[in-house]
């Protein structure tokens, strides 16, 4: 056997190991869930009187303001209802990996993980598996309760391509939520940098009023927001039914703005995770 092929299976082997420690952190995470189930009903709950809040505005908005989709006009409550999923879904997903990481701090276990043999890489995606499982079915789970409860008109051959945009999103909000990890890791109080960006990318990404009525130049900047694109492209699958040809489009442009979020964020956290470790302060919180 070369060289080559023993370093390939070498590669491989550390690989499959990686994987098999992920199912860990997903029971881990389960259980804890489970343990707290208050919890998923007052998440339930917190969606649903949101969504109360934005019926009764949707009775003094005009609909003639909002975008049409496949040609026919859309209320405000099916506009903003897909606003409010993706909305809540992002500031979750960029809280979520510093949250856990923070957690982790508090209570003195982060230092000793982190010297076990498993990558960071490893660490930062077991800490979110439950939740990249967790989050679709949530957003699946809430349109649907808002379809019976309000009789929104969704079409269901948009739900597997409005799906496929908000995988192509997850990995852009991870990155984003690495990232503040990073900054928690450095300066402890980290998670203000998630709040910001998402504060600043959920303005402009017309979650909950139509893009039209910014000013012309920052229209021009929210084009590029990548969460404004995957609320587009899963506005024209649910509410008009957009085949795969217009989703795979908006795939095309989240997809290398996810690799980079990712990329910056993750070797952002090797930044700091070598930086305290010569530090001799990953511990310290």
């Amino acid at each position: 056997m070369s060289a080559v092929s023993m370093r390939h299976e070498g590669r491989a082997a550390v690989l499959t190991g990686e994987v098999a420690k992920l199912p860990a952190f997903l029971r881990r995470d389960l259980l804890t869930a489970l343990s707290y189930r208050v919890y998923f009903v007052s998440d339930v709950l917190g969606l649903l009187s949101q969504a109360l809040l934005f019926y009764f505005i949707s009775k003094m908005v005009d609909s003639g303001e909002l975008p049409a989709y496949g040609g026919s006009p859309t209320t405000y409550l099916q506009f903003v209802v897909v606003g409010v999923a993706i909305g809540v879904f992002v500031q979750f997903a960029l809280t979520r990996v510093a949250a856990a990481l923070r957690q982790e701090q508090l209570q003195g276990t982060l230092e000793s993980m982190l010297v076990t043999p498993t990558a960071p890489g490893t660490i930062q995606l077991g800490s979110v598996a439950f939740d990249l499982l967790y989050i679709p079915v949530r957003t699946v789970v809430f349109l649907t309760l808002m379809t019976v409860a309000f009789g929104l008109d969704f079409q269901a051959s948009g739900v597997l391509p409005a799906m496929l945009v908000l995988l192509a999103l997850i990995p852009f909000v991870w990155g984003l939520g690495v990232l503040s990890a990073a900054a928690i890791l450095t300066v402890r109080r980290g998670a203000g940098v998630a709040s910001i960006a998402g504060g600043l990318l959920a303005l402009l990404s017309g979650a909950y009023f139509p893009l039209t009525l910014l000013p012309t130049w920052l229209q021009e900047v929210a084009e590029w927001n990548p969460i404004a694109v995957a609320l587009e492209g899963m506005r024209s699958s649910l509410l008009a039914g957009a085949d795969w040809a217009e989703t795979a489009g908006d795939v095309a442009i989240l997809v290398p703005m996810s690799l980079v979020s990712l990329a910056v964020g993750m070797g952002a956290f090797r930044l700091a995770l070598r930086h305290e470790r010569v530090r001799g302060t990953l511990g310290v919180y």
